[in-house]
């Protein structure tokens, strides 16, 4: 084995050599931090860090490898975090600067994903841009359903996925028209659901985009592949490649003979392919192997051969070579004969995203033997054989429940590697199907999975084979080998069923205690597959031979339908601009966000893309393992022994500055004494580089004594009195005489869990010191760069004025990147300054989600008084939240939970009590809402409830209690609840509520096993800080000689668009092109003190100072412009220049009036209401408890949008955002408090595949407000509340389903509504079947938090 000296690839079109690489190193820090031949002074940061592991798609690129054999090119997807860069050998790689630039040309599609608005904070838009052009580059013309496949594996947190579906539709060949909907009525048929008021006020637009000006997608232009690759491919030498490293050697043999022979020299070793299942482990599970085998293209592992008894596949091929493989010989092989490769490509189909698809190996994802493998149980009920070959020979094994236990007589020995997957064809009156359940349709990895497989032999309907595979039930796959035994000879009917059904249960045992949780879920799921597998082949029986098999029921044969999304469609309805607009005003207009083609690009610069600094450093902290603990040692000795470390800071080093007052409490930086929460920060390692700090982090040896209590949730805060403050109390009216006169009263309550931020760019700051008077600058990803500035001050004991704060723009932050990120900062500055070095510090996705907090988990109670027609009289609430362990903004969310918990309604006695709870989990933090999306669920559960009691419809019994026109709040301001009205009115017409609901009831009549749900729900979203000084705003305008000009404000840009509504502002005001003017970002060197950006009010008060600077310039020169009013900006800025007149001004806004006093109640807190209505339908599968979102229709008034591009923007993603919150996304803990949700594989967003088929949002027309921008309403977090609609439906649809079973009583449903609670609420005869756990019977895996 002479390897090869060196490694040879290309990217973006360059040859790239390496000497002496690294086998450790990876593609996605390569590309971003390497300074490589060619490219010393172009770093490739477009490809983005997301997660480290595969599951988010942010660093998305495409690779192009040439097969000597076939002569062809195959480009597919990849995740650049997974890819060793030494599997590229040969490889030609293509990142988003290599398709297209500012600087050269932009490529047709980071053209279009940025001119359809589909960036906002634009951090996943390139791994978005490289996914849908590798899809292009295989086909050029693709349908809409590859296109959504290939975006199954590209997370977005901000856009809600709409706008980047229509970027995608333009280089479709469809009509535009929706492809069928759900009511089968063609979209292009107009009319259909319109508000004809609505559209003769000629007020509203359609077309936030034109696809007329966009440039034609020219395949001819695209990158050749290097012709040095092909002739090296189609000459070079057949040797072994070994690259050795420090700590690692990678072998890539290139024969069948030099593999065996590797593998008998290393028999260990494992064999990589796509590096998708080692990765992982390496990354998160510390796993380590000094020697890696990885085969390059060797021909035998990559075979596909059409045997007589089944299809051999190479164990080599990706599994999205495996899928097209499938497809392939479905259309080719007479049906029968594909049973088992029709289930396979159903699960490929969802199977993690397409990069990681194109990455795995069929061999790989088998041997790797996961739990939760989607393919194995198929394979093992389809009697697969497993083709294996060493020095000693070959021999076959089968595919069954001994190797998949890795039973020693069953598996590989070391020395042999598997070679190909033969895979039987299926006979006649011989059944397969596939069945999985998981947290979200695509992308995620199934709570349950299975395999099954019938052969009758004849059609005599009696059992002759029978096999029943279980993934996600225990430590390996499980086969059910006995209990198919025992059913072999019987009758297919439903005695049968009855039997199989306890049969298995009993052989599929799952303990209490079962880690992954979810046991009577997964209990339950097992036989409900197992019936719908009796379904499917009792219709199949019935179609084959009609006379011998009865029909099913039809309300039965929707259970054998699968919730798959039809084609993405949307409609915009909103304002024109005012004719009497001057043309060249930009605001009003859908004008595009500022960034958007350099997020497309890549060329956009977030904080770790700012190149290295000379000497500089890296910090990684080192946290708490212990929820309760006191720290009896710490040992750095090990960690300060590694190379390249040069300090571990500590409680020591910050003595006298460990901490910060940020609103009423002290907030500690570092523990050494006592820890209150799994992932406290206890100190800080820097070395001279990442992966040196990370090493050394891990060994730091802290000694704990663990305390108690050890209090998780909110029941146990109550149980120990453990409250950070006294209570909150808002109350209006008289409640207790009010409970004297109601007709009746209930009690009820409302859990609701806690949500990440999950903003795509995590914790990032750069700390760097100046060489002369302790000056320091520090590039923060934070909403608050005057915090900031105040902390590290605070901290290296300066004043404010050495340290300055810059924020180029945020990739994502919805609340999260506010006090926590001050505390990292501080400490990072803290060792920047102690060593005289700059200090980068970048949180893994895992260490950011364990850190940072989230939104608060809530539990609401509420007693309720109210007459027999709906109307509530009295209400009186609680609230508690789960603060966490120090009160970081709890007493905050709180407040704004208590007086935004009326929502849409005029409740005339109400009594609002609330309470922060302390627990030792990380501190929860704001989160776009800021505690209404958790109040507002638990007034709209009280609705519902009322609603049941009185047996009205939910509708009714909201718009008996909506406010009236004039009114007035709980806290006694007042109120116009006009456009609240016309919001309601309007969504239930172009909803066409009333049509929609009895179609749904007929619906729900005719289908057991499937229902639809349809709610409306409306919004009074108040909008306001709570105190003047919170919204004050400034801004520094600039005009230059040559006309130009520079405008400078407090806001940070999140994604949300503040950069571009502040140069619409400036345009207007000054009367200059949009061209004229230019903002280079946020600094507390240009603008000082200014607040945290957050509370939808960033464009209002900002906005406000610039136009307020703006003003006073044109005031200045208003006598030059009157001298020569036809000059340019130019002429006139030369000749205030030259008559001594200043052309730079300060603007300022004082904020908005806002005050309130907790002790009388009353106050003023908010400067206006933004209103709204959202109406979802949705249709759930009772028996897996999967859902889909079919239809939302949103009316939303915006006073008069800015900008309706990024308003609807705003609406749509905060609507997703509340989606994933109130039904998928779902924090779990351990007993002992450690999170175990900690990246995009245990914890899901919403992903393109969960957004709704059909999404319509309409504006109201203009409504004046002289206070606010232009009469403009911030509209960044309203919109999250609307998601609850969907949370809603689902109850109406689970409600229908138990009444149909004959439950009446009141369902009480707690959020997130998961597939698990859907599933366990629709109560049958397989839920009555399960055996349950008595409690304190077993220790669960995870607590409810």
């Amino acid at each position: 084995m002479d390897g090869a000296a060196e490694l040879l690839f290309y990217v973006n079109g360059r040859k790239v050599t390496e000497k002496n690489v690294d086998p450790e190193t990876m593609l996605l820090p390569y590309l971003r931090k390497k300074h490589i031949l060619f490219f010393a002074a172009l770093r490739f940061t477009g490809t983005k860090y997301g997660c480290g592991g595969g599951g988010c798609g942010a660093c998305t690129v495409m690779i192009s490898r040439y097969n000597p054999i076939t002569k062809r090119i195959r480009h597919y997807p990849a995740n650049a975090c997974l890819i060793p860069i030494c599997s590229l050998y040969g490889a030609a790689v293509t990142t988003v600067e290599g398709i297209g630039s500012t600087k050269t040309r932009i490529h047709p599609v980071q053209e279009r994903i940025a001119k359809c608005h589909g960036t906002q904070c634009g951090f996943c838009t390139p791994g978005m841009v490289m996914s849908i052009y590798t899809l292009l580059r295989n086909h050029p013309e693709p349908t809409l359903d590859q296109l959504t496949d290939a975006l199954g594996g590209n997370l977005c947190r901000c856009t809600g996925y709409r706008p980047i579906i229509d970027a995608c539709k333009t280089f479709c060949k469809t009509s535009g028209c929706c492809q069928s909907k759900e009511n089968g009525v063609c979209c292009l048929n107009e009319g259909i659901n319109e508000l004809q008021e609505f559209e003769e006020r000629n007020k509203t637009s359609l077309k936030l985009f034109s696809e007329e000006q966009f440039l034609p997608l020219d395949p001819t232009q695209e990158l050749i592949f290097p012709p040095e690759l092909m002739i090296m491919a189609e000459k070079r030498p057949q040797q072994t490649r070994v690259f050795g490293g420090e700590r690692m050697t990678w072998i890539s043999p290139v024969t069948l003979r030099e593999l065996l022979e590797a593998k008998v020299k290393y028999p260990q070793a494992p064999v990589v392919m796509g590096n998708t299942s080692i990765g992982p482990e390496v990354k998160f599970k510390g796993a380590f192997h000094p020697v890696v085998i990885s085969p390059d293209r060797i021909e035998e592992l990559n075979v596909v051969i059409y045997a007589f008894n089944g299809l051999t596949l190479g164990a080599g091929l990706s599994l999205s070579q495996v899928k097209d493989i499938l497809a392939e010989a479905i259309l080719k092989l007479p049906e029968e004969k594909t049973q088992t490769y029709h289930a396979l490509l159903k699960h490929l189909g969802t199977l993690a995203g397409t990069q990681i698809r194109s990455m795995a190996s069929l061999g790989g994802h088998i041997v790797s033997r996961h739990l939760d493998s989607d393919l194995n149980p198929l394979l093992a009920v389809g009697n697969c054989t497993l083709n294996l070959l060493s020095k000693g020979g070959e021999r076959q094994i089968p595919l069954n429940e001994q190797f998949l236990r890795k039973c020693p007589s069953a598996d590989l020995k070391p020395e042999e590697i598997l070679i190909s997957v033969n895979i039987p064809y299926s006979r006649k009156w011989e059944f397969v199907s596939a069945f999985r359940q998981a947290q979200r349709q695509q992308n995620a990895l199934a709570v349950v999975n299975s395999g099954m497989r019938v052969f009758f032999g004849e059609g005599d309907g009696i059992i002759r084979e029978l096999s029943i595979s279980y993934g996600g039930v225990g430590p390996t796959t499980i086969c059910t080998k006995n209990s198919c035994q025992k059913l072999i000879g019987r009758r297919w009917n439903e005695e049968m069923l009855d039997a199989a059904c306890r049969l298995v249960l009993q052989e599929a045992c799952l303990p209490g205690s079962a880690p992954g949780g979810k046991v009577e879920f997964k209990r339950t799921l097992i036989i409900s597959f197992l019936f719908k597998f009796y379904l499917e082949v009792s219709q199949i029986l019935k179609r084959m031979d009609p006379v011998h098999y009865p029909s099913l029921a039809d309300k039965y044969e929707s259970a054998l339908e699968d919730l798959h999304s039809r084609h993405h469609w949307s409609t915009f309805k909103y304002q024109n601009v005012d004719p009497k607009q001057l043309p060249e005003d930009p605001v009003g207009h859908p004008i595009v966000h500022l960034s958007s083609i350099k997020h497309a690009t890549g060329e956009a610069v977030y904080c770790d893309d700012m190149p290295a600094v000379d000497g500089e450093l890296f910090l990684t902290f080192v946290t708490s393992s212990r929820a309760h603990a006191k720290i009896v040692s710490i040992d750095l000795s090990e960690a300060l022994s590694l190379p390249g470390v040069v300090d571990v800071v500590t409680e020591e080093h910050l003595r006298g500055v460990n901490s910060f007052c940020f609103l009423s409490k002290p907030e500690k930086f570092l523990g050494s004494e006592e820890v209150f929460c799994v992932g406290q920060l206890v100190c800080a390692v820097i070395a001279d580089s990442e992966i040196q700090a990370k090493r050394a982090a891990k060994r730091v040896k802290i000694v704990y004594q663990d305390l108690e209590p050890v209090i998780l949730t909110i029941e146990e805060a109550i149980q120990h009195n453990s409250f950070f403050e006294q209570e909150r109390k808002l109350e209006y009216g008289n409640v207790d005489e009010a409970f004297k006169v109601v007709d009746q009263i209930l009690e009820g309550e409302i859990r609701m869990g806690g949500q990440e931020h999950f903003y795509m760019e995590t914790q990032s700051m750069l700390a760097v010191p100046r060489r002369e008077d302790q000056e320091m600058d520090l590039y923060v990803s934070t909403q608050g760069p005057k915090s900031i500035q105040d902390i590290v001050a605070s901290v290296l004991q300066l004043p404010a004025n050495k340290i300055m704060c810059h924020v180029k723009r945020v990739g994502g932050s919805f609340g999260g990147k506010a006090i926590k990120t001050g505390i990292m900062a501080a400490i990072t500055a803290f060792a920047a300054n102690k060593h005289g070095r700059a200090v980068r510090c970048i949180l893994e996705r895992g260490e950011d989600m364990l850190i940072t907090g989230g939104r608060h988990p809530y539990l609401g109670k509420y007693k309720a008084g109210f007459m027999n027609d709906g109307r509530i009289l009295a209400l009186d609430m609680e609230h508690y939240s789960n603060g966490g362990n120090s009160l970081d903004e709890s007493l905050l969310v709180m407040e704004m939970g208590l007086l935004k918990m009326d929502n849409a309604y005029k409740f005339p006695n109400l009594r609002g009590r609330a309470w922060a709870c302390r627990t030792n989990l990380p501190s929860n933090t704001a989160l776009r809402g800021f505690g209404f999306p958790q109040s507002g669920l638990i007034t709209e559960s009280c609705i519902m409830e009322v609603a049941a009691k009185c047996g009205l419809s939910p509708e009714k019994v909201r718009m008996i209690n909506m406010y009236k026109e004039i009114d007035q709040t709980p806290y006694k301001q007042e109120i116009n609840a006009k456009n609240l009205i016309q919001c309601w009115k309007e969504c239930m017409a172009v909803s066409s509520y009333s049509l929609r609901k009895a179609a749904v009831e007929k619906f729900n009549s005719e289908n057991f096993w499937k229902k639809k749900g349809l709610a409306v729900v409306p919004l009074k979203y108040p909008v306001g800080l709570g105190s003047r000084a919170a919204g004050q705003a400034g801004a520094l305008v600039h005009i230059y000689l040559d006309g130009s000009v520079l405008v400078t404000h407090g806001g940070i840009e999140m994604g949300q668009g503040v950069h571009t509504k502040m140069i619409q502002v400036a345009s207007r005001e000054l009367k200059m092109p949009l061209s004229n003017v230019h903002l280079r970002g946020t600094s507390t060197e240009t603008v000082p003190n200014t607040n945290i950006s957050g509370g939808s009010v960033v464009a209002d008060l900002n906005g406000l100072a610039v136009k307020d600077a703006c003003q006073t310039l044109l005031k200045r020169l208003e006598p030059i412009i009157s001298k020569n009013p036809r000059g340019t900006w130019k002429d006139w800025a030369q000749a205030a220049f030259d008559e001594s007149i200043s052309l730079s001004a300060t603007g300022y806004f004082r904020g908005y009036e806002s005050n309130m006093n907790w002790e009388t109640g009353e106050g003023h807190p908010f400067e206006y209401f933004v209103y709204g209505a959202a109406c979802s339908e949705v249709e759930i599968d009772c028996l897996t408890g999967a859902h889909k979102n079919i239809r939302t229709d949103i009316v939303m008034d915006v006073g008069c949008s800015l900008n309706p591009a990024l308003d609807i923007g705003q609406i749509e993603g905060a609507f997703i955002q509340g989606m994933g919150l109130y039904t998928i996304e779902e924090l779990n803990y351990s007993p002992q408090g450690v999170l175990y949700t900690r990246g995009p594989d245990q914890y899901k967003i919403p992903t393109i595949c969960d957004i709704p088929t059909e999404l319509h949002i309409s504006f109201l027309p203009p409504s004046q407000n002289s206070n606010t921008l232009y009469s403009s309403k911030g509209l960044g977090e309203s919109g999250i509340f609307l998601g609850c609609s969907v949370f809603f439906a689902i109850h109406e649809a689970v409600n229908a389903a138990r009444r149909e079973r004959g439950l009446f009583g009141p369902l009480q449903l707690h959020s997130p509504l998961t597939p698990e609670k859907i599933r366990m609420a629709c109560e049958d005869k397989f839920t009555k079947m399960i055996p349950r756990d008595k409690p304190g019977s077993c220790v669960p895996w995870n607590v409810p938090i």
